[in-house]
């Protein structure tokens, strides 16, 4: 037996990943178990997590991979600072003492956080090379073309080559400063979001902008080249030598300071938001049609922080001239602890790899679960406790009951997603046919902005009915965005569209009904699908059914289960805590059904503010 522990930490988003004898075991993120969105920490708990998956311990391991090379990025820091001395200092003298400290002795970090590992090697990979190994090892291909795009690794921002059986090569790169993913966190910056947390935020508030920066973009910020190589004016960016990401000169060319967070959005944050969107989505399929070109491949993997725009993605699917592409669930930082094991496994020890025409990734259903029984015990000591099913049938017809009612339930079942996205396991889930739902759970349930959409979960075979969505593509880790289909729209007032596309009151431009599911209906018609099936999510894939059974209806609204700036839940402790504190309606946990009562309503918003105030706002 082989055990490869994969590691990323100290950066954003810290996950471990165990790969045992090429077969992914298990993959958690550290914030998860420390309840601190994007723990940067040495991820302790989610590798013993992976360990107990697998019943072994640290010293059973054979080999360690760390996600990047910490001396060269040291490198690139150092060399950074001394090009724009002495003007960044401050940001030098903040960061060097927290390299000086961990980052520059990562043997006997790694050593010390594990609590053993001693005979296992230890193997620090590049930082896009374990990005590409977890896009092409997991994927279904025998071959395909590689892109990996983020802000910096070490040095590279971006790069593409190929994976061909057990092998991986990149071939061409874009180095730092210049970096896709920095300019979109740019503009997250100066809109009012918090970089490495908000991108999202900026992609769902695009819609609702026009480009009319685009050109402006294109003129002064970056030099797009046909091929998608690109080039960026730093004289407008302060990430270099600052602690901010624009500077002066941006702030004159866009008509003021960036915007204080939580303060009003402008009718100008969502033009930029749109501007910046095209932009990026522009130079992606530049990209993609150069690599397409240059490589004959067919296929395309994705993975890196801009692999997760899944407009881009959409885009490039419809757009880019490749049969197929898959993009790794888990395509930030975290996913890079899962392509360090699998590099070590495949590349380095040249095991082979035998792709089925399905991915690896198992659903990215990666982490801990837990029994009706441990759930059981854990509401006792919560205090809680509900009606447990024994059959499961009765479970899936009572909870879709629920759901057609209006209720709003929480969704905990089998093992955690590895990765940002709910997929069916730790999921906050509505009818997708009720106008007020969306507004519901944004103000109520996830106490967040009230401009974000939701997510449609719908069953596999069903999607093209629903969503413009090739018959032979699926999205099963909400990756992709799509149109909703012309048939399921309804029409709508162009004069009342007119008139709220000045009002800055988003809520009424969100609850417009535009579709015969407006809960998952952006206000550009596209949606962000998870198609589910049997294979792999299937309790899921069961309650879909019976909503459709009871409805007709073989959609769900899914969103994390998670108030803003929290993680995603990962335990039933976790979850119950949740519930109480929030306008769900109902819980189930495995095959216990929690429904609210009055008195559990009151006695849960007392307690709302001091659950809420220990998270800090994302």
């Amino acid at each position: 037996m082989a055990a490869i522990l994969g590691i990323s930490a100290f950066y954003h988003d810290s996950a471990a990943a165990l790969v045992v004898d090429g077969r992914i075991v298990g993959a958690a993120q550290e914030e998860r178990f420390s309840r601190k969105k994007h723990d940067a920490a040495f991820p302790a708990r989610a590798a013993e997590a992976c360990l107990r998956e697998a019943g072994i311990t640290a010293d059973d391991l054979d080999y360690v991979a760390f996600y990047d090379k910490p001396l060269t990025k040291f490198e690139r820091l150092l060399e950074t600072y001394l090009a724009y001395a002495p003007s960044g200092f401050r940001s030098f003298r903040l960061a060097i003492p927290l390299w000086l400290k961990d980052k520059l002795h990562m043997r006997g970090t790694i050593r010390r956080g594990l609590g053993g590992a001693a005979r296992a090697r230890l193997v620090f990979a590049d930082h896009h090379e374990t990005h590409a190994a977890s896009a092409f090892f997991p994927s279904p291909f025998d071959s395909a073309a590689i892109l990996t795009l983020d802000g910096v690794g070490e040095w590279t921002t971006a790069a593409f080559g190929v994976g061909e059986g057990n092998r991986i090569r990149l071939t061409d790169h874009i180095s730092f400063p210049h970096s896709l993913g920095l300019l979109y966190s740019a503009f997250t910056y100066y809109c009012g979001f918090k970089v490495n947390s908000g991108e999202y935020k900026l992609m769902g508030l695009a819609p609702y902008g026009r480009p009319i920066y685009r050109d402006q973009i294109l003129e002064k910020l970056i030099d797009l080249k046909p091929d998608g190589s690109f080039w960026l004016e730093m004289d407008y960016f302060q990430y270099c030598q600052g602690l901010t990401m624009t500077n002066a000169r941006f702030h004159r060319l866009f008509g003021g300071p960036p915007r204080a967070p939580e303060s009003p959005l402008e009718q100008r944050h969502m033009d930029l938001a749109a501007s910046i969107q095209d932009v990026t989505e522009e130079a992606v399929l530049r990209i993609g049609r150069h690599i397409r070109q240059k490589t004959g491949m067919k296929h395309l993997v994705l993975a890196g922080g801009v692999a997760l725009n899944c407009v881009a993605n959409g885009r490039l699917l419809r757009e880019g001239e490749f049969d197929d592409i898959w993009i790794q669930p888990a395509a930030g930082d975290a996913g890079g602890a899962l392509g360090a094991a699998l590099f070590v496994w495949h590349q380095l020890l040249d095991r082979p790899r035998s792709p089925g025409g399905r991915d690896a990734q198992q659903g990215s259903l990666l982490g801990p679960r837990f029994t009706t029984d441990e759930i059981e015990r854990a509401l006792a000591r919560q205090g809680g406790s509900g009606r447990r099913f024994d059959d499961e049938a009765e479970l899936m017809e009572h909870v879709a009951g629920l759901l057609a009612e209006g209720k709003v339930v929480g969704w905990f079942q089998g093992r955690m997603e590895f990765g940002p996205r709910a997929l069916g396991a730790r999921s906050i889930l509505g009818d997708p046919r009720s106008p007020a739902m969306q507004a519901t759970m944004n103000v109520k349930i996830k106490f967040r902005e009230s401009f974000r959409p939701f997510a449609p979960a719908v069953l596999r075979d069903r999607a093209t009915e629903w969503f413009d969505l090739d018959p032979k593509h699926e999205s099963p880790y909400m990756l992709l965005v799509a149109p909703v289909r012309e048939d399921r729209r309804v029409p709508v007032d162009p004069e009342a569209l007119r008139v709220m596309a000045n009002d800055p009151d988003l809520r009424k431009r969100v609850n417009v009904v535009r579709s015969e599911i407006p809960a998952v209906t952006h206000v550009d018609y596209s949606a962000r699908i998870q198609t589910v099936d049997e294979e792999r999510n299937p309790r899921f894939a069961r309650l879909l059914e019976a909503f459709e059974r009871l409805t007709g209806c073989p959609v769900l609204v899914n969103t994390s289960f998670n108030v803003r700036g929290e993680p995603i839940v990962g335990s039933p402790e976790d979850a119950y805590r949740c519930f109480l504190a929030t306008d769900m309606d109902a819980l189930v946990l495995e095959d216990i059904v929690i429904v609210k009562d009055e008195a559990a309503r009151e006695a849960g918003l007392e307690a709302r503010g001091a659950y809420l105030a220990q998270f800090q706002l994302d």
